[in-house]
């Protein structure tokens, strides 16, 4: 675990909801992957506390940046909103274990809800550049949250969009959807993250299909060192059920392990 102090290079408010950071990471020499996270100071002062975490949203290792897209919602994102293109972004991390995109997969069929579409954004991005074809449905409360479709696209997705604006997001609709994808094309792996219906969605199909799949998790985090245990949750292994810190065993699972309450 490292901490980084690193200069941001910009941070602005791209929707009602969400803000978007890009920061240098020229002096970091970590492997980042999609899917960790890192642990961010989100105000000078002594409050709040405790870091926030937040995934990894594009990885650009060419212009040795990384960005990230946030949803502000408490105090410490809200301060985090304030830090202007100069001034130094504190990070731990890189933190956790990302994805594995296994060299026999030709497609896979991402589902993500809300700002766990930034988390499945970084995955996008590196099927693209292994050759991997990547189809995503993206659900969010109304079109103005699908901040990330444009991106995707732009990693060469094939990208459908549901919302609850439109009444196209309920779990029936996104479920004939998933299946008429997996009919029509070879999807041969699935990721998910951000919507516990969409997981246990995930896993049923999976099943049926036998299809291998991970998911991202998303916890309250306070340590994000795996001490505090602040974000457990259960998995089954070998037949027994245990409890595992998201922070530090995750936040990417094997997508048939997870107990989703």
């Amino acid at each position: 675990m490292k901490q980084h102090l690193l200069p941001i290079i910009s941070n602005v408010q791209v929707s009602e909801r969400y803000w978007h950071m890009k920061v240098d990471t020229e002096t970091m020499r970590d492997s980042i992957e999609p899917g960790q996270f890192f642990h961010i100071r989100c105000s000078d002062g002594i409050s709040p506390f405790l870091r926030r975490p937040f995934s990894i949203y594009r990885i650009n290792r060419t212009e040795d940046t990384i960005e990230f897209l946030y949803l502000v919602k408490g105090e410490g994102t809200k301060d985090l909103t304030r830090k202007q293109p100069g001034e130094t972004a504190d990070l731990v991390g890189p933190l956790g274990y990302g994805f594995q995109l296994q060299p026999s997969y030709d497609e896979i069929l991402l589902t993500a809800r809300g700002v766990g579409i930034a988390t499945l954004a970084a995955l996008a991005q590196d099927a693209q550049n292994k050759g991997v074809r990547c189809t995503a449905i993206l659900s969010a409360r109304s079109k103005n949250d699908l901040l990330a479709a444009e991106t995707l696209q732009d990693f060469g997705a094939d990208v459908y969009n549901v919302t609850e604006e439109e009444g196209t997001s309920d779990v029936d609709a996104v479920e004939t959807l998933m299946r008429d994808i997996i009919g029509s094309k070879n999807i041969t792996s699935l990721y998910t993250c951000g919507s516990r219906r969409l997981s246990r969605l995930n896993q049923r199909l999976a099943d049926e299909y036998g299809l291998p799949g991970e998911i991202a998790l998303e916890e309250q985090m306070g340590c994000a060192m795996g001490a505090c245990f602040a974000c457990v949750c259960d998995i089954d292994e070998n037949g027994k059920r245990k409890s595992v810190r998201v922070c530090l065993e995750g936040p990417v699972f094997p997508l048939e392990k997870v107990v989703i309450q």
